[in-house]
């Protein structure tokens, strides 16, 4: 999986226990408060919100290597707070990747090939643009690509489908991935063959 370096600051606190900059000033300052926890200490520290656009506005999922005034910590985005009107991002949680432990992880879909309901008039939709997936970080791919070729009309492909060496998806097995919907045209196409050959529809 890709590797995304981001330069942050260690939030520091005062006697009392209390941030020196609150997170609105982080804000003021064009910088996101952001957290790493699991496996050890949780970090408080803050990170350019330029900077984390190409993690956070990218259908694509990486390992994050921080540089936190010097020191080095591996992790994976966990979930992200928006402000509820702009589009703006308040708060970024990540978690801590420990060498040799799995990670878990939602890596996007990829489908491949001609699906054969297409052929016959029917249209592919991706129901499912990630999954959720547990392994090693040796493991972990770009993407998850799926084989479409075989699938049929008023078919689907589901997690239960998917099989990959060293990977566990915790998605949960019965949801659908994809499928070959039946379009207006393939509906009038499979009723004018019916009717050609005196059947009703």
């Amino acid at each position: 999986m890709k590797i995304l370096n981001l330069k942050a600051v260690k939030r520091e606190k005062d006697a009392a226990g209390n941030f020196l900059k609150d997170s609105k000033q982080l804000r003021r300052e064009g910088q996101v408060p952001c957290v790493i926890y699991g496996g050890g200490d949780n970090i408080s520290f803050s990170v350019d919100a330029k900077d984390l656009k190409p993690l956070i506005y990218t259908p694509n999922s990486f390992i994050v290597e921080f540089d936190i005034d010097g020191n080095k910590e591996k992790a994976v985005l966990r979930e992200t707070q928006f402000h509820p009107v702009k589009d703006e991002v308040l708060h970024v949680d990540f978690y801590r990747v420990i060498a040799g432990k799995p990670i878990a992880i939602d890596v996007p879909v990829k489908l491949e090939g001609i699906a054969e309901g297409v052929k016959q008039g029917g249209k592919l939709s991706l129901s499912k643009r990630k999954l959720r997936v547990l392994a090693l970080e040796e493991n972990l791919p770009d993407e998850l690509k799926i084989d479409v070729s075989g699938l049929e009309l008023g078919k689907s492909i589901f997690v239960n489908d998917i099989h990959i060496d060293g990977l566990q998806i915790l998605t949960p097995g019965t949801t659908a991935i994809c499928a070959v919907r039946m379009t207006r045209a393939a509906r009038g196409a499979a009723a004018a063959a019916a009717a050609a050959t005196g059947k009703k529809k």
